[in-house]
């Protein structure tokens, strides 16, 4: 089923904004990430999100504060959607003692419960199970809150993601299923390792609702989200969504991509969702070329001043060796 578009009229101000300074922080942050990367300077495994701008941003506009989100490696557009700091995000991607898993996690290991970011996976398809688990504690606790699981078109290949949705869909659990279909399984193409490539189609035989949206298209996925959440959270059970979109950069931050056809990657760059919506915020919205000069510039000394911050801080001392890997307050059955 394909996403009607939105009525852009939905969209206030107040929206507008955090909608465009949440697409530029993704891209600024990402573009500077694979620029150290290549530099050396950040030493450590960065999966750009260039592609996912608008989907991360009607994610974040949808969500409440106390829903959960399960996302992958590929993470920075969607922790920034459910409100983790960037300075944090950062100091975690440099290793430093500040970041979200005090500089031991990395990219594959983001984690942040007071926003609702319940855990990264760096193994493909293997967040929708744990989404699961944590879809049917909101079930049992009697809530309304919506868990998430973020994951690529890779991701639907592997035997967990079917376990997970059949599951999900049995027991009608509270979980949005949310598939940034980039069209790469890392260097090969969906058609290639897919018999079927309509992903939606294959996740509604499990008889749940699925939909089909132009990720590209900030208005359609914002509607086709907004509707998905509110139909989980009436207790309708779980939907998937799979959000067209394209990789617009190599499967890692330092990786070649030579290999991706130039017109579809061309054609994809036409789409870019920052610039769009740039241009959708002057043509439509009424704002003026202030108006967007001020948050673009804003928004590049938030992401430098978070960049500066994450390296100035401190390593992980020794004693951080063993801390969070053993444990240390042991309880015994009679204790409990």
């Amino acid at each position: 089923m394909t996403a009607p578009a939105t009525n852009t009229a939905e969209l206030d101000r107040a929206a507008c904004e955090r909608i465009y300074e949440l697409m530029l922080t993704t891209q600024l942050a990402d573009d500077t990430a694979r620029e150290e990367a290549k530099a050396g300077r950040l030493q450590a495994a960065f999966y750009p999100v260039r592609g996912l701008e608008a989907v991360c941003a009607a994610l974040g506009e949808v969500l409440r504060p106390d829903d959960q989100l399960v996302s992958t490696y590929r993470n920075l557009g969607d922790a920034l959607a459910k409100g983790m700091p960037l300075p944090l995000i950062l100091a975690e991607l440099y290793g430093r003692a500040t970041g979200v898993s005090k500089g031991k996690g990395g990219a594959m290991h983001l984690h942040h419960t007071p926003t609702g970011f319940m855990t990264t996976t760096g193994i493909v398809g293997s967040g929708l199970p744990i989404a699961v688990g944590l879809g049917l504690g909101a079930q049992l606790d009697a809530s309304d809150r919506v868990v998430v699981t973020t994951f690529g078109d890779g991701a639907t290949s592997i035997g967990a993601a079917h376990e997970a949705m059949n599951l999900a869909a049995l027991w009608k659990l509270p979980v949005l299923f949310l598939c940034q279909n980039n069209q790469w399984g890392e260097h090969t193409p969906i058609a290639e390792y897919a018999g079927s490539t309509d992903l939606a189609n294959r996740a509604a035989a499990y008889g749940m609702t699925a939909h089909r949206v132009d990720g590209f298209d900030l208005f359609a996925t914002l509607q086709c989200l907004r509707g998905a959440v509110e139909d989980i959270r009436a207790g309708h059970g779980p939907v998937f969504v799979e959000a067209m979109t394209y990789r617009l950069t190599g499967h890692t931050g330092t990786a070649d991509f030579s290999y991706v056809p130039a017109d579809e990657l061309a054609a994809a760059m036409q789409r870019d969702p920052a610039p769009n919506f740039r241009s959708w915020l002057l043509q439509s919205a009424g704002w003026s070329e202030d108006d967007v000069r001020a948050v673009k510039e804003r928004t590049e000394q938030a992401v430098r001043d978070a960049f500066t911050a994450a390296q100035e801080s401190p390593l992980p001392g020794p004693e951080e060796l063993y801390t969070d890997v053993f444990a240390t307050d042991l309880v015994t059955w009679e204790d409990r």
